[in-house]
């Protein structure tokens, strides 16, 4: 069961539809989650923006969706950053927007991860890690993600990869998902996530089966989804089955994860 709970702006779009039991379409619900309403962190050097509960953020309406349980818009000013700290049974997803995260763990990897690229740290039994701005004159600006595992107490990993834009452009590209399938992340949870980037005028449609739910997040640009006007930073959830229709209102750029509920 997904803890989002709240029950927020259903929006009921063109598409998107199923049978009842009667026989007639019935519209699939989707909750939106808007940039503005998240919760919100600034200590000078870090201006952060959180989808679900995060730090002293908590809002028990909004602990996650399904295994999703962090998606934090983060700006990191130059020379920034997260000195060492630990993680613990947590599949954590860095996907950079601008500037580069220096990244180092207590697994042994080391590098700077800049737009394009994709990075995974399975947590497991436990990791130390850091990330800073590896720039002194330019901000870096980042989506982390925490997706819980289908179980605990896995063997610490780490793993990053690039994606073109082009292999982005008018299509949804798997970046990461179980056993690492047509050369994304791996990730140990019944879910899949997609970037694309679309031009304006382009459509994406993405079917849902019973007892999966989606999210997707607006990264740049401005999106409709299934009817439902959506800009940066801002989220959307449903619940399948029905289809999702994602029409771009200018360039674009979102995640979409496709997950078990």
């Amino acid at each position: 069961m997904s803890p989002f709970r709240k029950p927020g702006r259903l929006g009921e779009g063109r598409g998107g539809t199923h049978l009842c039991p009667d026989g007639r379409e019935k519209p699939m619900k989707t909750t939106i989650r808007k940039a503005d309403e998240r919760g919100a962190a600034n200590f000078g050097w870090l201006d952060s923006r959180h989808s679900f509960s995060f730090g002293d953020y908590f809002d028990p309406a909004h602990m996650g969706f399904g295994p999703l349980r962090v998606i934090n818009e983060d700006r990191v000013a130059p020379g920034g950053g997260f000195p060492t700290h630990p993680h613990r049974d947590m599949e954590i997803i860095s996907y950079v927007l601008d500037g580069g995260l220096a990244h180092k763990d207590s697994t042994g990897a080391a590098g700077v991860v800049r737009p394009g690229d994709v990075q995974r740290m399975t947590a497991g039994t436990g990791v130390r890690h850091s990330e800073f701005n590896a720039s002194d004159a330019e901000p870096a600006h980042f989506l982390q993600i925490w997706i819980l595992p289908a179980q605990t107490g896995l063997e610490p990993g780490y793993e990053q990869k690039h994606f073109t834009p082009e292999e982005l452009r008018g299509r949804l590209r798997l970046i990461a998902a179980p056993q690492g399938r047509d050369g994304a992340l791996r990730i140990h949870q019944d879910a899949e996530v997609y970037a694309t980037r679309l031009d304006r005028g382009e459509t994406i449609r993405r079917p849902l089966a019973e007892g999966r739910g989606a999210w997707v997040q607006v990264a740049r640009g401005a999106l409709n989804v299934n009817g439902a006007a959506l800009s940066a930073g801002d989220g959307l959830a449903a619940t399948g089955p029905g289809e999702l229709i994602i029409e771009s209102a200018g360039e674009a750029e979102a995640l979409l994860f496709d997950m078990a509920l």
